[in-house]
């Protein structure tokens, strides 16, 4: 147990110090390191950690720890505006637009805001879906995602 504890503070220290956009980078950061882990061990790793894909500036993305321990998720402030592009709604549904790999961080995160006008999103790779209690829920909680994101990009 502890060399399992030992790897995952190396793929945490690894993770923090630079981005690190897929697994067998991370293998080979691993490896220089003095562990070396097979694919399925790293994935389980992963999976534990919580650690997941997100985005990065400039294109492409990195692997970022989403939630540890004390649940330090990305707050939607942090969020939404950089991944923002588009939002549209219709009845009690509103349609999310991000740039791709964003709609999942987001979805979790509109998720923890726990808004009582929202009853569930779900969230694909680029697209969430946002499901509200009413009509006029829906129009305020655009509202209230157009303030948060700021104008969306040009």
């Amino acid at each position: 147990m502890a060399n399992k504890r030992e790897r995952q503070a190396t793929i945490r220290a690894i993770i923090d110090s630079r981005p690190i956009e897929n697994q067998e980078e991370l293998r080979k950061q691993l490896r220089q390191r003095g562990w070396d882990v097979t694919q399925s061990t790293l994935s389980r790793d992963l999976r534990e950690m919580r650690v997941s894909r997100i985005p990065f500036q400039g294109g492409g993305s990195r692997y970022s720890i989403t939630a540890d321990d004390t649940d330090a998720r990305p707050p939607l402030q942090a969020l939404l505006p950089p991944l923002y592009t588009a939002i549209d709604g219709v009845g009690e549904l509103i349609v999310l637009h991000t740039l791709p790999g964003g709609a999942q961080p987001i979805g979790v995160a509109l998720d923890a805001e726990e808004w009582p006008e929202v009853m569930g999103t779900i969230a694909g790779d680029d697209t969430v879906l946002i499901i509200c209690r009413s009509n006029a829920a829906m129009e305020k909680v655009i509202k209230r995602l157009k303030s948060v994101a700021g104008p969306p990009p040009v």
